[in-house]
């Protein structure tokens, strides 16, 4: 294994890169997502977070599909419009409510097979789409979903309260296969019963009520490594990580596997005493999980492999989202 070349492969990978634009977006909605004096979390998170009363939190995401996806499978395009959205309100530690869409077609037999998908997407999650908007004639073909989740305030997962010291668990379902139409997803959902998909989400609850987490994403489009870079931005630390520890399925190449987008999969990080328990979780339901490193207070994140050690981002002047925790949380009642 060559470090060097994974690190290229990591920092020009299209699902880092095709993140910048998000700080210039948010720049432009400087302070208006807080007129409100309910949100708790708005720009840079899974989901966003507006607070309910009662220590409640009403947690909003969306996800636009990637047009290379949509262009490959619309079939495949509609079932991982929910399973992406429902891993973003997992991530926060929430219970999913409910999901309605943005569905752009130019021919009938698109939409039919991107909403067979969806179909079998909440089917499988069981989580309901209950409505949307639809444009029959437009010149492409697109789809966008958003979801609604409950949590707790006290028990929120958050990508912006890593800490130096924080062990990095890293979990990842092996049990899965390269998809067929489009290899950057490891899909470890569609063999699997609808109970053990769900209890993979369900087990993020748990381990949320039980806060032994500190922070968390689920691995994205910017695959592993870029998914931990997102968050060691919010929180505005570094990290270092061995490449060795991350759980990885026999026969992949490092320089795809850490590219791959999960059916499920963590980075997260916690405290040295709730590790154990934290990986017990994830693995009663098929997560592969063990700690890959640590929280640093260095702004970079660093990859060891034997005696090498790497910088892959230095947060002083690479960005991938550039979103840093001070736009994460607002005040208010």
């Amino acid at each position: 294994m060559d470090i060097d070349s994974i690190i290229e492969s990591v920092k020009n990978y299209e699902g880092v890169t095709r993140k910048k634009p998000i700080r210039e977006v948010v720049s432009l909605l400087n302070e208006v997502d807080r007129v409100s004096g309910k949100t708790y979390i708005s720009f840079g998170d899974d989901a966003s977070a507006i607070r309910l009363g009662d220590g409640k939190l009403l947690l909003i995401a969306a996800d636009g599909i990637w047009g290379r996806l949509m262009e490959a499978d619309p079939y495949w395009a509609g079932y991982c419009s929910v399973l992406v959205n429902v891993n973003d309100i997992a991530a926060m530690g929430g219970k999913p409510i409910g999901m309605v869409n943005v569905l752009s077609v130019k021919d009938k037999e698109t939409c039919r097979k991107v909403m067979e998908g969806v179909r079998k997407g909440v089917e499988k999650f069981g989580v309901p789409m209950v409505g949307g908007h639809v444009h029959p004639d437009t010149p492409y073909n697109a789809l966008d979903v958003s979801i609604t989740g409950l949590v707790s305030e006290d028990a929120i997962i958050t990508s912006c309260d890593a800490k130096p010291g924080d062990k990095i668990i890293i979990g990842i379902d092996l049990d899965g296969r390269q998809h067929p139409s489009f290899p950057l997803n490891w899909d470890t959902t569609s063999h699997k019963e609808p109970e053990l998909v769900r209890a993979q989400i369900k087990i993020m609850e748990e381990i949320a009520s039980k806060r032994l987490l500190t922070a968390g994403k689920d691995i994205s489009n910017p695959g592993t490594l870029g998914t931990l870079g997102m968050l060691l931005e919010a929180s505005n630390v570094g990290a270092t990580v061995e490449l060795e520890k991350i759980p990885k399925k026999k026969g992949i190449k490092w320089e795809d596997w850490l590219r791959l987008y999960p059916g499920a999969g963590f980075v997260l990080t916690a405290k040295q005493e709730n590790v154990k328990e934290c990986i017990s979780l994830l693995e009663s339901v098929n997560i592969t999980s063990t700690v890959a490193g640590e929280i640093i207070d260095e702004k970079k994140l660093y990859i060891t492999f034997d005696d090498e050690k790497r910088t892959l981002f230095d947060f002083e002047k690479d960005i991938i989202m550039g979103i840093k925790e001070e736009t994460q949380k607002s005040g208010g009642e």
